[in-house]
């Protein structure tokens, strides 16, 4: 064509494949077990030839009345100006959780899920063999984490499928750098006795940081209370951590947060990515913080939940730990089987053989229907 012209390609020396050097990839990437969420519906339904719709996710701990109607509306607004990055230091959002905290918006850090902010403890804590103390069944992400930048766990056994806190204490090397404690835990729904956390939060050294993950605080009547810790700052190495993916319905934005000391915090601020809070989820979180029926509604329905399966487990003769979250663990004999037969069904629930507990399941507390759906469901799987 007139004015075109042509670039003849460039012929080059192609090494052949047995010549290839691979990548140097970091050699502790190969040891490094890769976390697996709940299955999603539309990747069971294809697998499955299911009708997407009439599945029930009972897997992921989510919340089953959704998001919160102030947070859909709030996310509808925001989405007109989705072509402007969204504020890096979340002002707003900052502001009205610190008034909701009773701290000062110094006091937090934001991230992309509770698990960018296990992330950001490993950037700046964990180096190659340093030691990280949790629990047996504890959270999968935190070995996860410590392995990612070459630390250790020790791993404590547990104590009534819990923390034994006492053995966690005396696991504290001068290599330890982070304590995690999940409270409620996740995937087995104990509670830390009360004392014992405190004792542990007062008898570790200076220099170890005591982490207490509280992504289902929202489900208990009577939480145990450490914002008062944080807030005289008499414990910088104090953390807690919350998210906005559990009670409020925000689990698929990815907003977590964490609370403590400023040091901690302004460390945490020189890692942490620009603009990791998009303004969807910014804007959502504000608003879910202003919707206190919201978060009553939900609460009553796990409880009512909760009471739902501890009764029918009972009833049918089936172990079960109980629970202070939204969820139950329940003994099923052979988990990987029973997850696939429910799966069949048209109901995803959770395999806990990645938590060293194959002969359980994990059930995320639904609506009535989907409680009583998946109890038929699980009768006729367990022969009950």
């Amino acid at each position: 064509m007139p004015g075109r012209r042509l670039i003849k390609p460039v012929m080059t020396d192609i090494h052949p494949p047995h010549a290839l050097k691979p990548l140097p990839f970091n050699p502790a990437l190969a040891r490094l077990p890769v976390y697996q969420p709940g299955r999603p519906i539309d990747e069971v339904a294809r697998e499955l030839k299911l009708d997407p719709t009439a599945i029930a996710k009972l897997a992921s701990n989510e919340n089953p009345l959704g998001p919160s109607p102030k947070a859909l509306a709030a996310i509808q607004q925001a989405a007109a100006q989705t072509h402007l990055y969204p504020d890096g230091n979340a002002y707003h959002l900052k502001e009205r959780l610190a008034a909701r905290l009773g701290v000062e918006p110094r006091h937090l850090i934001l991230g992309n899920g509770s698990n960018e902010i296990i992330e950001f403890i490993g950037h700046a804590l964990l180096e190659p063999e340093a030691e990280v103390v949790v629990s047996q069944y504890c959270f999968a992400i935190y070995p996860i984490v410590t392995r990612m930048f070459g630390g250790r766990p020790v791993v404590v056994p547990a104590r009534d499928y819990g923390h034994d806190l006492a053995a966690m204490v005396a696991a504290i090397t001068p290599r330890t750098r982070v304590v995690f404690v999940a409270n409620p835990n996740n995937p087995t729904g104990t509670l830390a006795d009360r004392a014992a956390l405190l004792q542990l939060i007062d008898q570790a050294p200076a220099d170890v940081l005591v982490v207490i993950d509280e992504a289902y605080i929202e489900y208990l009547d009577d939480p145990l209370d450490l914002l008062p810790i944080v807030r005289c700052g008499e414990r910088p190495n104090l953390l807690l951590m919350r998210t906005f993916s559990k009670i409020h319905g925000l689990a698929g934005l990815r907003v977590g947060y964490g609370i403590g000391h400023p040091s901690v915090v302004a460390t945490f601020e020189r890692i942490r990515q620009p603009f990791n809070v998009n303004a969807l989820a910014q804007a959502a979180a504000l608003a879910a913080l202003g919707d206190d029926d919201h978060v009553e509604r939900s609460r009553a329905v796990n409880r009512e939940g909760i009471e739902f399966w501890s009764g029918a487990l009972r009833e049918m003769g089936i172990e079960f730990v109980p629970s202070a979250a939204n969820f139950v663990l329940v003994h099923v004999g052979d988990g990987a089987k029973v997850f696939n037969d429910l799966q069949r069904r048209g109901i995803i629930v959770r395999p806990m053989g990645g938590y060293e507990l194959p002969e359980w399941i994990r059930i995320s507390i639904g609506t009535a229907a989907e409680n009583a759906r998946c109890l038929e469901e699980l009768r006729r799987c367990c022969g009950r």
